[in-house]
């Protein structure tokens, strides 16, 4: 079957809106924990959050509201890692910006190639174990390991490269009678949770209307990332959008600049282009491999 050409241009720009959409939560989130604790933060956002998300399940039909019994147990999995991985990315950006952490983050589609192959028997030539062992050497660039450049941020960014790793390889032994919003509505849940369980270590403080315009913005911005993620790997070719995950990479550079006028240095972009570039080259070659056994490219992991 020929690949339709405006079906992958949709699911070009479900992927570009998505990565934008998750970037503007970041930098909502930013602007906000400072001057809102990290837990009510998280609590605040997570209530508009589960408001969304419920809106979008009672307006679901009875499928796609389905957890297939055997997930069950692998949801709540998933759901306690995108807790662990929200509290790693925000701890990261809080200490080393916007830029510097998402350039980290563009590691995860190779560890997740790398952790398919080590534990989920998924098959990788020599070339793209190359690849991934030179997008690795790109993210050391960036962290720069050693007493003059290695930061506890980075270290929390490395660690988030780890856990959603660990979540996207939960993802990929869902059932397909799992739908996709109920596995979404969990993790809000799960994120919601652990915001209110933190208020009960945090003094309530009150906040001023802008930030609670950031969390509800980011709220939105979540939602709007989420989806069009999933329907980016449902519409045209998934080898075809999976690339364009690198925008994401573009939209920190720009809110950086625009917004807290965080500009990374040559070292971090040239990292960030190696890791990018090897990125690229390993979708590329899954893409190719796909084409001449016939079959379509498996879907690339989820922000």
């Amino acid at each position: 079957m020929q690949p339709d050409p405006s079906a992958n241009a949709r699911g070009a720009v479900f992927m570009v809106v998505s990565m934008g959409a998750f970037t503007c939560n970041d930098a909502l989130m930013k602007l906000a924990l400072e001057s809102v604790p990290f837990h009510q933060a998280l609590a605040v956002r997570g209530a508009i959050a589960c408001a969304l998300v419920g809106a979008a399940l009672l307006a679901a039909r009875p499928a796609g509201r389905r957890i297939a019994p055997r997930d069950r147990a692998r949801v709540a999995l998933r759901s306690l890692a995108e807790v662990a991985a929200t509290i790693c990315f925000i701890s990261a950006l809080v200490e080393i910006g916007l830029p510097r952490t998402s350039a980290i983050l563009q590691a995860t589609p190779l560890a997740v190639t790398l952790g398919a192959a080590l534990f989920l028997g998924e098959p990788i030539g020599w070339r793209r174990a190359l690849a991934i062992a030179i997008g690795l050497l790109g993210v050391l660039l960036i962290i720069r390991p050693g007493p003059e450049g290695f930061t506890a941020g980075s270290l929390w960014a490395a660690l988030a490269v780890l856990v959603v790793v660990a979540r996207d390889l939960v993802t990929r032994t869902l059932s397909p009678a799992t739908a996709s919003l109920p596995v979404t509505a969990a993790a809000t849940v799960a994120l919601t949770a652990y915001g209110w369980a933190g208020m009960l270590f945090t003094d309530w403080r009150a906040m001023a209307p802008a930030g609670l315009l950031y969390l509800a913005a980011s709220a939105v911005f979540l939602m709007i990332g989420y989806q069009t993620a999933i329907l980016a790997m449902r519409v045209g070719e998934v080898g075809f959008a999976a690339p364009f995950r690198y925008t994401a990479l573009v939209w920190a550079l720009l809110l950086g600049w625009l917004i807290f006028d965080d500009i990374p240095g040559p070292v971090t972009l040239t990292g960030a282009a190696i890791v990018v570039g090897s990125g690229l080259y390993a979708f590329w070659r899954e893409r190719r491999l796909a084409r001449r056994a016939g079959a379509r490219p498996r879907p690339a992991a989820l922000p």
